[in-house]
């Protein structure tokens, strides 16, 4: 391997596995650093997922004409059949023991990687300004600030933090973040069906498919935004542990977090108030004052989790995308916190610069982006799981000129087709598709892109793809214990 990620030394020595701050950058972490247990996973995901912003989600679902209940059952779909395809990927953490993005190199080449790794950038980027925006509004409610500018410090600050000291913290602000969301949004839904006769919000419409296919698209593209990292998070699991437990511990907090929020978010939406308009407000009146400043902190403890998610899949992405380029770059704990600030400090000046008109824009793009990441999560399970069945050359992942060259034209080219196939089925602010239309307005744009991809990816990938006949460590790992 030439390119030199461990903090320590070249030879791979790094800090002992009972140290908070993380050493590791986008090497494998070998098994002596491999610690925790699946049901971390579960913590984790739970805590990203019961958040303002997936309240927000849920909501939309009424806003694009959904009745409550279809909303309820669309979403609860979207996220079953989405969490399910994020869950998969999660499972390849302990196995691998690498960056979720390092391993694409696999099926894209090492710098053919690189096209979907710059989209989820933007991507990480949109999100985290998006929520900067919300978060700050909650710390200055919660100090009683009035410059913007005195939250998203706060926040922004916080964020760098967590995420540059690593993996260990997040899990663990994953678990008081979990802890404090049930019971906030408990506490916030029992006031909702106080202060609401919530049964008279069900039946307002008849049903539709077209709406329950646009929610359905809802959940599970929210789902799929998580699928570009979410093993950076399950890597440190020893290699034996079981991949239906990391696997199941990943869809059930997942799934779980994701329809409580968005079930509350249609259910807050459909009984009036203005949610929308000012989300956070809106939280701290439906609490009260006595408690608002306690669900200003759930807010804040939901969004850091996911935010510190952004920012360290964002740090793991670029580092990924230079090493590609640069092979000899020496890629160290220092970069890691170099290109976390960096991305820290981006997506604050987007929030503090620009207007509110423009981050809804923005955020909208950022959804559309969501078309990208469907074709490449086909192929890189299809890959993973039916042609190299979890056999990889890990030291060629490093390496332009190895097993898996610098680019990999068929990959590509089924990449660009599942990109390019939900064009006329999109249903977005930004564009809706003529097939969309015909549909009454239906975004089935990711299961066509789901299924063809993979359909077509397969036959090819198992006459072209070079596969080992076993694992290859690098020098100095071997095989763990069976799972």
């Amino acid at each position: 391997m030439t390119v030199s990620t461990s903090a320590a030394s070249p030879a791979g020595a790094t800090a002992p596995p009972d140290r908070l701050l993380e050493t590791r950058t986008i090497d494998r972490v070998p098994e002596r650093e491999r610690h925790g247990s699946p049901g971390s996973q579960f913590s984790l995901w739970m805590a990203a997922n019961l958040q303002i912003t997936a309240v927000v989600d849920g909501a939309l679902a009424i806003v694009f004409g959904a009745e409550a209940l279809t909303a309820i059952v669309g979403l609860l779909l979207g996220n079953l059949l989405g969490g399910a395809v994020m869950a998969l990927h999660s499972a390849q953490g302990p196995r691998l023991g690498l960056p979720q993005m390092i391993s694409s190199r696999v099926q894209f080449g090492v710098k053919g990687a690189a096209l979907p790794l710059l989209l989820t950038l933007v991507m990480y980027l949109g999100f985290a300004a998006t929520g900067t925006v919300l978060s700050g509004q909650a710390i200055n409610l919660l100090l009683g600030a009035e410059s913007p500018l005195v939250g998203i410090a706060v926040f922004g600050g916080l964020t760098a933090l967590i995420a540059t000291v690593g993996y260990k913290l997040i899990h663990v602000v994953g678990r008081i973040a979990t802890v404090l969301g049930i019971l906030g949004f408990g506490y916030l839904a029992l006031r909702l069906f106080q202060q609401h006769d919530m049964g008279a919000v069900f039946g307002q419409k008849p049903f539709t498919m077209a709406s329950l296919l646009l929610t359905m698209a809802l959940s599970a593209g929210w789902q799929l935004t998580f699928a570009p990292y979410v093993a950076d998070y399950s890597r440190y699991l020893p290699s034996g542990t079981s991949t239906a437990r990391t696997f199941w511990t990943t869809f059930t907090g997942t799934v779980l977090g994701a329809q409580l929020a968005m079930t509350f978010g249609v259910l807050v939406a459909a009984a009036g108030g203005g949610f929308l308009k000012n989300q956070v407000g809106f939280m701290g009146e439906l609490a009260g004052p006595a408690v608002a400043a306690a669900i200003y902190t759930v807010i804040v403890a939901g969004k850091l989790t996911v935010n510190c998610l952004n920012a360290y899949g964002g740090c793991m992405t670029l580092l990924t995308t230079l090493g590609a380029f640069r092979p000899s770059l020496r890629i160290g704990a220092a970069a890691r916190a170099a290109t976390i600030l960096g991305f820290v400090l981006a997506s604050m000046a987007i929030a503090v610069l620009a207007s509110a008109d423009f981050l809804n824009h923005f955020k909208n793009f950022v959804l559309l982006l969501l078309a990208v990441f469907v074709p490449w999560s086909a192929i890189n399970l299809v890959d993973y799981y039916l042609v190299s069945r979890e056999k990889v050359d890990i030291p060629a992942l490093y390496d332009p000129n190895g097993r898996y060259g610098a680019w990999n034209a068929m990959a590509l080219g089924c990449y660009l087709l599942g990109v390019i196939v939900q064009i006329p089925f999109l249903n977005q602010k930004l564009y809706r598709g003529p097939i969309a239309d015909w549909l009454g307005g239906a975004d089935i744009s990711w299961i066509v892109s789901l299924v063809l991809t993979s359909l077509v990816y397969y036959p090819l990938a198992r006459r072209t793809m070079r596969v080992p006949a076993t694992m290859i460590y690098p020098d100095g790992e071997t095989a763990s214990s069976r799972r």
